[in-house]
């Protein structure tokens, strides 16, 4: 095994959050009521790097919810929201909480979804956490194949518009973040630009992706099986990329993250491209200063952009 890396904080404690009595008292009452019972516990989720409200609302009458709450006026109320029809559409194979209700009340926007028993994996990956999550994304993949949102923006147009960093820096429009200056960036420069031009052709397909398919979007219930959360970014592509920013904590967990790849058969370029675009996205950003998100977000992007460039580095024999 290689050696392990872990990033600063774990990624079950990296959000910062208004807790349950941060919010107005006209919401909070709208809530208990639209749940029959008044609010007994508000557990704040750890993970995640909004600053909106979530939790694990438990009533007097012993009914557990998970609801997300945020100002009409924050983006994150439209990201719920997107989230809610998402959900609500997905087919019944696929591990993940669906809806229970939506409002607006007292400015916000609430989204109620079924409560998971379940924890964020730790890091380093346990091997039996990993299969089980891996099972998960394959089923919905093979779900997903005919996808079930509409209008979903293709991968491709993703990767040229928000996922060329490394081509940026080499044209001379954008200059080498700090993030990147002491690693193998600025020795392969062109090649990474390269790997990155190439990828929109690799990742093109017609099925939907989850997107965003990270650790800390990820729950292990009480028996052992992984539900996928937080489905707020799909798009269209081929459902090995979405494996690849999974895999990249297992990476950095010292496992054999070619191995645990195999079984999507990606394109050898369309990996290495998929690692370039996404460490130079990462790391870009990095480098941006404090973030409007959670104070962790900015060590978040380093790790993973740093555990992508080192991931493919070691493929290429940098």
């Amino acid at each position: 095994m290689r050696p392990i890396s872990l990033p600063d904080v774990p990624y079950g404690a990296t959000a910062v959050r208004p807790q349950w009595p941060d919010l107005p008292k006209s919401l909070r009452k709208a809530i208990a009521a639209r749940l029959g019972a008044p609010i007994a516990e508000a557990r704040s989720a750890g993970g995640g790097f909004t600053r909106a409200f979530a939790a694990l609302l438990s009533t007097a009458e012993g009914e557990k919810v998970f609801v997300k709450a945020a100002p009409l006026r924050d983006p994150n109320s439209e990201w719920y929201a997107r989230e809610a029809a998402i959900t609500a559409a997905l087919p019944a194979e696929i591990n993940a909480a669906r809806p229970r209700w939506t409002m607006e009340h007292s400015g916000y926007f609430v989204l109620c979804l079924e409560a998971i028993d379940g924890h964020v994996p730790a890091l380093p990956w346990q091997p039996a956490e990993l299969q089980a999550t891996l099972a998960a994304w394959s089923t919905a993949a093979a779900a997903l194949a005919t996808p079930t949102t509409p209008g979903l923006p293709p991968l491709a147009e993703i990767i040229r518009a928000e996922m060329s960093g490394w081509s940026e820096i080499a044209a001379g429009r954008e200059p080498m973040p700090h993030t990147a200056r002491n690693t193998v960036a600025p020795a392969h420069l062109l090649e990474l630009a390269d790997l990155e031009q190439a990828l929109p052709d690799l990742v093109k397909g017609s099925g939907m992706l989850h997107g965003d398919l990270r650790i800390d979007n990820v729950l292990i219930d009480r028996t052992g099986e992984a539900r996928l959360c937080d489905w707020t970014w799909p798009c269209l592509g081929a459902p090995w990329f979405d494996t690849i920013t999974l895999l990249i904590s297992a990476f950095a967990s010292g496992l054999d993250a070619d191995a645990y790849l195999a079984p999507w058969d990606p394109p050898a370029e369309g990996v290495d491209g998929a690692l370039a675009a996404l460490s130079g996205y990462w790391l870009i950003r990095a480098d941006g200063g404090p973030s409007s998100a959670s104070p962790h977000s900015r060590q978040h992007q380093r790790f993973s952009g740093e555990q992508a460039l080192t991931w493919l580095a070691e493929r290429r024999g940098w």
